[in-house]
């Protein structure tokens, strides 16, 4: 029988990066993101460029949110949410997160949605970690 490679902090981490290139890609605060770029030119100019990169990005999400949404489900969105709500929460009360900066909290905003993502798609893999159950998708016959 063959021996698989044990889910490891590094691939956490490579599903969270990816994550993060999907989120900050499609939107972010600094304005070079996929919606900044749709929006501000309009749809005259580079259209088939934007389109792609549309596609190219939907595929990102739907991969993402469908891997979360199987793997975590409500639930699971909500606690990892609420979670990184707590921590910001403490990092505000010790003075070192602004909560009335717009700009800060759209970024933490962005590494919510990101964190979220990243243990939707990697919740299978912890999950046979910690307790040595295998999950299974159901397949229809």
């Amino acid at each position: 029988m063959a021996r698989t490679r044990s889910f490891s902090f590094g691939d956490f981490l490579l599903r969270w990066a990816f994550a993060l290139v999907l989120v900050f890609a499609t939107f972010n605060p600094t304005g070079y993101a996929y919606a900044n770029w749709l929006l501000a030119g309009g749809f005259d100019e580079n259209l088939p460029l934007k389109a792609l990169a549309g596609v190219l990005l939907l595929i990102g999400w739907v991969i993402f949110l469908r891997a979360t949404w199987r793997s975590i489900g409500v639930i699971g969105i909500l606690l990892a949410a609420a979670v990184v709500g707590a921590l910001a929460w403490v990092l505000a009360d010790f003075g070192l997160l602004d909560p009335q900066n717009p700009t800060v909290m759209t970024w933490l905003g962005l590494f919510v949605i990101s964190w979220v993502l990243a243990i939707g798609i990697s919740w299978s893999h912890i999950r046979r970690r910690i307790s040595g159950q295998l999950d299974v998708d159901d397949v229809e016959e």
